[in-house]
């Protein structure tokens, strides 16, 4: 879809823009930034900011920056930023030659310090980080003033010049805003600005800076450096827009940014603490950050999920000012809905069972045509092989059908393999055990494209040639947690009581079509009957091809959530 045809729903954030527009405030411009920390992968949150700030850019005709929020170094890595970069990218968005570092300004916000020093509103505090706390207060006492609030400008610059020496210790001095130790609002009593970080190798500065400016500090003056008009961040900040606002009022910056505060996108049957979602990698309960159990961009993106899904899903879900609590069933929908359109049909079976066809010659092979989609003739067609020797899926034969609902192959009876020929179960064997190990069928060659004579074929199931189908483990991936919100489930629980033991089942011994051997990574395709799958990014398993399922054709967990609720 174009932007021309491309219908936006307004919210709360668009009609403060236009508000301005119309009031010619920032000059008619309109200029956001998305500011990652690099110090993680990017997670479904994230996603829904990504679309906002760059489709706000885009629809405003204004731009959106890249911004790596990199003033925390020893939890940063070079490997985080350019996965973010991978997934922004992903997910359809540029930000030509807007990218930026914070630490691109670590000059500029040291001279900024510097003119609070001056102004007497900033000290060299020698208070250690637990005794910051103590003296800060509660959420219904006050503060008290730290004994180091009176130093003079003189002997506080002096300090801070000392402390980007390099003369003093890791946590034995600290920069801190001089504002109100009394303020209702916790975030302005005094909140420390700069800190001494030793022996830490910045990703893009290198060993240059040994003290290092807090968060709260740097980024609104980041926004100012960089021209923004509208910070677009989360609610959890609204409490921070005070300082926010107060370090550009008392500083001489090139604007002043409004900050907009949004509610955070909480997903169920997820956790987006990026601590929790290292745990879950650091601990072995999930492969890596890619795992396509994981709420990450680059888990969903090898998991199968398409971009244009997530967008559907960002814009369904809405800009509030409250946080809400989205519906699993929801993204996944926006998942089916998207594949249903796009992935192209291909069969496969997943617990194969041979098929003898008797009454077909046995070095005989023929092409038969296939439709790639069935609403959507422009994908065109593929050609299958079929042979003396087919594998159906177990599931689709037996013995006795268990009721009149069941539509598949049962011993004497007939079905048609889809885009192929009517065959009928002649006899069953069986080994040792007593196990089905194989059928044996004769067809109906006039059944080509044609219904049998003087009979009703109810059943199609799947099917592939044994003579060229191509041997694959598929990886059957489910929600990872089987509470819908398992940082919240109850007093005594850890969230990880509640990982899914389901969320990943193995198979090893399936079968797919032949043309399946030219699958790209992450190309998706519909399994008839199955769900949706594609080729791992990552793995081959003993020579073989994974592929992992991106989707089931149904919700599944709609029957397991409706059961939980009576």
């Amino acid at each position: 879809m174009s932007s021309e045809e491309r219908v936006t729903p307004t919210n709360f954030i668009r009609q403060i823009i236009d508000a301005d527009l119309k009031q010619g405030k920032n000059d008619g411009k309109v200029a956001t930034r998305f500011p990652p920390e690099p110090n993680g992968f990017l997670h479904i949150g994230h996603a829904k900011s990504i679309c906002l700030n760059f489709g706000v850019a885009r629809d405003y005709k204004g731009t959106c920056n890249l911004r790596f929020d990199d003033t925390n170094p020893h939890k940063e890595n070079i490997e985080y930023v350019e996965a973010i970069k991978k997934d922004v990218h992903w997910l359809g968005f540029d930000w030509d030659d807007r990218l930026y570092y914070a630490s691109d300004y670590f000059e500029k916000l040291h001279d900024f310090a510097v003119e609070l020093i001056k102004k007497g509103k900033a000290y060299v505090c020698d208070l250690n980080a637990e005794e910051i706390r103590q003296y800060r207060g509660t959420l219904t006492e006050p503060g008290k003033d730290s004994p180091y609030r009176e130093r003079s400008v003189e002997e506080n610059l002096d300090l801070f010049a000392r402390m980007r020496g390099g003369e003093f210790e890791d946590g034995s001095k600290v920069l801190r805003a001089k504002i109100d130790m009394a303020s209702p609002n916790i975030n302005l009593r005094d909140p420390t600005i700069y800190r001494i970080r030793h022996g830490v190798v910045h990703h893009q500065t290198g060993e240059e800076w040994c003290i290092y400016p807090m968060y709260d500090f740097t980024h609104c003056l980041s926004d100012a450096i960089e021209g923004i008009t509208h910070s677009l961040c989360t609610l959890e900040f609204e409490d921070h827009r005070p300082l926010y606002d107060w370090f550009l009022d008392e500083l001489q910056t090139p604007c002043h940014p409004q900050q907009i505060e949004f509610s955070r996108l909480v997903l169920e049957y997820t956790v987006t603490s990026k601590r929790k979602l290292t745990e879950l990698v650091d601990e072995g309960f999930v492969e890596g950050w890619d795992d396509p159990r994981m709420p990450t961009i680059a888990g969903m993106r090898r998991r199968g999920y398409r971009p244009e899904a997530i967008r559907d899903f960002c814009d369904r879900i809405g800009v509030t000012k409250s946080d809400n609590f989205i519906e699993m069933a929801l993204l996944e929908n926006c998942v089916r809905d998207d594949l249903n359109t796009h992935a192209p049909r291909r069969m496969a079976v997943l617990h194969p069972l041979k098929v003898v066809i008797t009454n077909y010659p046995e070095e005989q092979t023929e092409q038969l045509t296939a439709a790639n989609h069935p609403q959507n003739e422009d994908m065109g067609n593929r050609q299958l092989t079929f042979s003396r020797e087919v594998y159906i899926d177990q599931a689709d034969f037996m013995e006795v059908a268990p009721n009149k609902k069941f539509k598949r192959l049962v011993s004497g009876g007939e079905v048609r393999l889809r885009n192929a020929y009517v065959i009928r179960c002649d006899e069953v064997i069986k080994n040792d055990q007593g196990e089905i190990i194989e059928l044996r069928c004769s067809y109906d060659p006039d059944t080509l494209g044609a219904n049998p004579e003087g009979r009703k074929v109810k059943g199609v199931i799947h099917w592939v040639s044994a003579k060229d189908a191509i041997s694959v483990e598929v990886r059957l991936y489910d929600r990872l947690f089987s509470h819908p919100n398992p940082d919240k489930a109850g007093e005594g629980n850890d969230y990880k009581d509640f990982l899914n033991p389901d969320s990943l089942r193995t198979l090893t011994h399936c079968y797919l079509e032949a043309g399946l051997a030219d699958a790209r990574p992450g190309e998706v395709f519909q399994f008839e009957r199955e769900g949706y799958f594609c080729l791992d990014s990552e793995h081959l398993t003993d020579g073989k091809p994974v592929f992992n399922r991106t989707i089931t054709l149904r919700d599944t967990w709609a029957k397991i959530e409706q059961k939980g609720a009576k």
